[in-house]
């Protein structure tokens, strides 16, 4: 990059640094949580904020009935385009949903509290750190404009504690942007080209309710989804032979998060229902894991005379897999991010899922980068008192404002 971009590009991003936290602070302050995902009213917040700050935003609301379907209760897809001239379109997106705080916290997880130099608050690393992130260094390039060819988008969503659907995917889906590339929030200190996919299963085991005092009459359920969770278990013994080859992805996982069912203590159970997550990792395809999965279930239904089985899907989310021009960015993220950060920055996958994958399947070349600490667990994320480190935001601000002008001045 000429020498000529790069220092005003970093003066900017430096002397705003307290605006940007004052930025994110705001955001914190308004609970998105979700379950329940009433979110309109952080997303009116933002685009005030973003509007007081020069930005033009496009409000795209999602219709009530489709946000209901979602499970969602308010959702507002926000859309800033800074067009600098003809070239490539780059959108870089956040999501401003959490999940709820839970409880163990020692400070508010609304308050945006600033303790040696960390904000702590639900969502300020996952990822509403990221609102702060892009939106300050789309602000830094306003610095070098003259130079710049071609556009950069900013995606705040709303659903990615959901899968993304009615967010990133309908963007896309609906023709609102058609980026050619592709950064969604993601940690300072690694660049993420793959991520697992996830399958969410709704199992229910049926039989015949029955009085305890006389059992025979029945046919007991839960002792059923007993047969059909050994399987289940048994099945996943394997997963340690499949070993993914990406660095930062291992093994498939599973997991029954969720079980319900039966009437009373004094009832022979009639129905038990339990949810499971299995977790993807980029050598596998969803078809062929779902299958997998129905298959050790039916085998484990019809061991047990009487008993019914049927199996819903809740979620497919596809792994994101490594391509040559994803890497090449990753690549360029990762030359900013070991110059800013002072240590080498390495290029990994994750064993999460993302709304990266939305970006993917519409054939954009797309990988996770954004302010926050090595990993989910250093942040706090989905746990308690998540924080961030606020010299993180500062130097993944300028690693996203230095990419995006090689992006735009065709030093890629």
């Amino acid at each position: 990059m000429n020498s000529d971009l790069r220092a005003p590009i970093r003066q900017s991003v430096q002397s705003r640094h307290d605006e940007q936290i004052d930025f994110l602070a705001e955001l914190v302050r308004v609970p998105t949580d979700n379950p329940p995902g009433d979110c309109g009213a952080h997303a009116t917040r933002t685009l005030e904020l973003l509007t007081k700050l020069g930005l033009e935003v496009e409000r795209h609301e999602v219709p009530s009935e489709v946000t209901k379907d979602a499970g969602m209760k308010s959702v507002t897809n926000l859309v800033v385009r800074r067009r600098f001239g003809d070239g490539p379109t780059v959108a870089l997106n956040a999501h401003g949903d959490a999940v709820p705080p839970g409880g163990g916290w020692s400070r508010n997880p609304y308050g945006a509290e600033i303790v040696e130099g960390q904000m702590y608050g639900r969502g300020v690393a996952v990822s509403k750190s990221d609102f702060a992130t892009y939106t300050f260094a789309l602000l830094a390039l306003e610095e070098v404009s003259s130079s710049l060819s071609g556009t950069v988008e900013l995606h705040f969503t709303y659903d990615e504690e959901i899968g993304g659907e009615i967010g990133p995917k309908r963007l896309l889906s609906q023709g609102i942007s058609a980026p050619d590339y592709a950064i969604v929030a993601g940690f300072s200190y690694g660049v993420v080209t793959a991520h697992a996919g996830c399958l969410h299963l709704e199992v229910e085991i049926c039989g015949k309710i029955a009085h305890a005092a006389m059992p025979d009459t029945g046919i007991d359920a839960l002792e059923g989804a007993n047969c059909v969770l050994s399987a289940l278990y048994g099945h996943r013994k394997e997963y340690g032979t499949r070993r993914s080859k990406v660095s930062g992805i291992e093994i498939p996982t599973l997991v029954i998060g969720l079980i319900e069912g039966g009437v009373n203590t004094n009832v022979v159970p009639d129905r038990v229902r339990f949810r499971l997550d299995r977790r993807l990792i980029p050598e596998e395809t969803a078809e062929a894991v779902e299958s997998e999965i129905r298959q050790v279930i039916s085998t484990a239904v019809s061991k047990m005379p009487g008993i019914k089985g049927s199996v819903r899907r809740l979620l497919l989310a596809h792994p994101l897999v490594p391509t040559p021009a994803s890497e090449r960015l990753a690549a360029l993220l990762a030359k900013y991010g070991s110059e800013v950060i002072g240590e080498e920055i390495q290029v990994h996958g994750v064993p999460l899922y993302t709304d990266a994958r939305h970006y993917a399947e519409h054939g954009v070349p797309t990988v996770l980068y954004g302010a926050g600490p090595r990993d989910i667990i250093e942040a706090g994320a989905h746990g308690a008192d998540e924080r961030l480190d606020l010299n993180d935001l500062r130097k993944a601000t300028e690693v996203i404002a230095l990419t995006l002008a090689d992006l735009l001045t065709g030093s890629y």
